[in-house]
Order: C-alpha cells, then structure tokens, then sequence
C-alpha cells in the first residue's frame, strides 16, 4: 500500500496559500546548470548483486579503521568489541524492545538499564546514574542545563581544553547567553586559569579529564575551589576506558559527570550512535534528566524493577520537565553493559592498562624521531605532538601511505598558527606491534 496523505486538490490548495503556481517553482532558486547533470549517467537497472558488488568496489576505495593503521581518537576511539557482544544484543527481546511506556510489563530492559546505572555509578564514583543519554556531548550539555537549575546561576565556564564539538553542543543545547559563556577556542594544556574565571554568578565549570589533549589531572583542589564558590564541577570523559586507571571524578570531588561511553561495545559506526552516561549527587535526584530505573518488589517479594524516575517532557507537564530528551540509547546501552559484564572488574582494569600501555609504546617510539615534541606530562592513550611541517599535510601525506595518523588541531581550533604543527595521536588496544613500527617508518618517510 503506498501511503500518499494529500490529494491533489490538497497540494493546490498549498501551493495557491504560499502563493506559488507549481511543485517546480519551490526549487527555482536552484541554478538549470545543477537540476540535470548529464554527467551524471545512472544506468536503468541492476540486480541486486550487480548493486552490491558495485558498491563494494566504491567502499574499498575508502580508507577506515578496519583496512588500515588507525591511530584517531579526539573522542571516538577503536577497541576490540566481542563477537558475543553483538551475538547478544541482537536476541529478538532486545534488539525490537522500545521505551517502556507501560514501564513495569518490560522487566527485561529495566533490568539491564539498572545494571547499567549501577555499572556508570561504580565507574565515575557518583551516587546516581540515569538511564543513559544520546551522547557525551549532549551528556555534557545536558549536564549544563542541570547545574544552570540547581544553582539558579546564569555563568558557565568552560575549561580551554574541553573538546570543541562538545562546546559548540553545550552552548547551543543549554542556551546560554553569550555574555554568560566563558570559552576560549585556543590550545591549552593546563586548566589554572579557571581558578581565576569564577565568581558570584557562575553556575558551573566544566573540565574533561583526559582532556582534548590527551593530559589527566587531579581536580581535587579545582573542585573544592568552585564549590567554595557555591558553583558546580562538571567533568566530562570522552573515554570511559581512562576510569580504568585513573581516580574517578567523584573521588576528586565532581558535583556532575558526563561520559561518551562508545569506548565499550559500540563501534565507530561512521560517527554514530554513541551512548551518553550522566552521573551525580544524591542530593540533585530531582534534577537530573531522563529516566532512572529502581528494584523494588512485587506483592509476592519477588524481585522486580520500577521506572522510579521519569522527568522527561513526554511523561509529565512539559514546564516540570528537566529536559525534553526524547529516549535513551537503549541498544547502545545494552552493549555497554554486556561488554563490561564481560570484562568484569578485573578484565575493564586489564584493558584500560593495555590501552596505556599501548600509547607508552607509540611514545618511546616517536621520541627516537628528530623534531618531534611530545608536549604532554600526562596521558592516558592519547597525546598531542608538535612536528616540524604542517599538522595537516603531515596527517594527509600519511593517510597517502595508508596510515591514519591522527587529528590536526588546526582543523578544530585556529589560534594565531600555534596549532598548525599540532597533532593529536591515540593508540589503543587494537594498535600491534606492527602498526606502531609502520607509523614511525611512515613518519620519517613524511618528514623527510
């Protein structure tokens, strides 16, 4: 059944009230030269195999991260994800389960959204965890929004060396006034002069931690500092794995903590979907978006889970709600979980030293490389290098020799050409030995 809503009295009835004569007339802003390519020859027909082999040949054309050295991050990063992960995730009750408007009947998916609140809770060292998020971007953002209401402040400060996607979401989502904006789009690798930007009206800071940069810090003393101030510490994570090794926001003091939690059994799937997690204070329950699942039980005692919290604009009166986000990444999350239901405590520590241990062995390589300056103190799996030719031409002459050598700075912050030589490099579990050793033949191959 073709589904075709208007008649064509319908349509003239449209056209004649916008005041125009014809369907074609809506596109006469488009120049003739454009409307018909004749060099844009489609064939009438093929077979499906025909279409599928065709379109294979134009897919290997591409480099990616399965057919080549991949050394990208910048928050999205490769990891090995197990074939069981997939295997699971794609069982009939999960893979076709939606939002549970009748919450209790879906005893399923609250259960693994609880265990998943309970996993992003252990890792980030918060008291609550909502059901997840689309990403850590609107994660963060959200965050945002969320500290704008429980401080009744307009201020948000933003470290310099936050992603700047994510700043450009969070100040586009959280509709804050420029005037109230505080973000410097330049290259930084330390985090002091927050301490000089907070006042009386300042709602939150936000910090990633690793950051853009690939540097860690201990925000012990920054959270106790804006706290004083009666402000929010917001951290964000783009790479969940780095909780691994380092201490956890909350143990450093974090008021709220917004990952992107892609890292574990979601692929990079050309940029999307990810899977945010939002954690916080017990305290700012009622603030927090989305939804949380609890465990209560049924009138027998039997164990049963409960959508305890739902404050979302779909749920109750829209002025009430804390964000109008529409769903959660429910399969994203489910492959979250399964994958670190796999790893287990001890198996997510192994993983996170490895991706360490990973970058360590790119590092120790590199610094043997004349001209090459590693400005990191600290990292986790990713760094930043300063190299003697331009950071783009260097990552498109690598590229040529089918190696993806990283992120140029300059492709995302112009700063006076202080980041045209900037790189930012990742390495992680899925680099061999062979990879490493083929981006530093590559590499003095490019410089010279």
């Amino acid at each position: 059944m073709r589904y075709l809503p208007l008649t064509k009295n319908d349509r003239e009835e449209m056209l004649n009230t916008i005041g125009v004569s014809d369907i074609d007339d809506l596109f006469s802003s488009i120049s003739e030269k454009v409307k018909i390519n004749p060099n844009f020859k489609l064939p009438d027909h093929q077979t499906e195999m025909e279409v599928e082999k065709h379109l294979s040949f134009l897919a290997d054309k591409n480099l990616h991260a399965d057919n080549t050295s991949f050394f990208i991050g910048g928050g999205s990063y490769k990891h090995h994800i197990p074939a069981s992960v997939d295997h699971i995730i794609q069982r009939s009750e999960f893979l076709t389960s939606y939002t549970p408007y009748q919450p209790e009947i879906s005893q399923g998916t609250l259960q693994y959204l609880y265990e998943f609140q309970t996993q992003v809770s252990l890792l980030t060292g918060m008291d609550i965890s909502n059901a997840s998020m689309y990403d850590g971007s609107t994660a963060a953002a959200e965050a945002v929004s969320m500290a704008k209401r429980i401080t009744k402040r307009s201020r948000v400060i933003l470290s310099n060396t936050i992603h700047p996607h994510y700043a450009d979401v969070i100040k586009t989502v959280s509709g804050v006034d420029n005037n109230d904006f505080i973000y410097n789009r330049s290259f930084s690798i330390n985090i002091d002069n927050l301490f000089n930007d907070v006042d009386d009206n300042t709602a939150c800071v936000v910090v990633q931690n690793p950051d853009f940069f690939g540097s860690c810090y201990d925000l012990s003393e920054l959270s106790e500092f804006v706290q004083s101030k009666g402000a929010l510490l917001i951290v964000v994570v783009t790479e969940v794995l780095s909780l691994g090794m380092m201490k956890s926001p909350g143990s450093m003091g974090a008021d709220i903590v917004a990952c992107e939690g892609q890292s574990l059994g979601n692929p990079l799937n050309f940029g999307g979907p990810y899977v945010g997690l939002l954690s916080t204070k017990d305290k700012y329950l009622r603030q927090i978006p989305g939804r949380i699942v609890g465990e209560s039980e049924d009138v027998d005692g039997k164990k049963g889970f409960v959508l305890t919290l739902s404050a979302r604009e779909q749920h109750i009166r829209r002025e009430k709600a804390t964000s109008n986000i529409c769903t959660n990444s429910g399969l994203c999350s489910l492959a979250f979980t399964i994958h670190l239901t796999l790893l287990g405590e001890k198996g997510f520590k192994g993983l996170s030293r490895l991706n360490h241990q990973s970058a360590l062995n790119l590092r120790e390589k590199i610094l043997k490389i004349s001209n090459i300056e590693i400005l990191n103190t600290s990292f986790f799996n990713e760094f930043t290098l300063s190299l003697p030719i331009n950071g783009e031409t260097f990552i498109e002459r690598m590229a040529e020799k089918r190696v993806l050598a990283g992120i140029p700075v300059s492709r995302l912050i112009k700063s006076n050409n202080k980041t045209d030589n900037l790189i930012v490099v990742a390495s992680t579990e899925t680099n061999t030995e062979e990879d490493i050793n083929k981006y530093i033949e590559v590499a003095n191959e490019v410089l010279k």
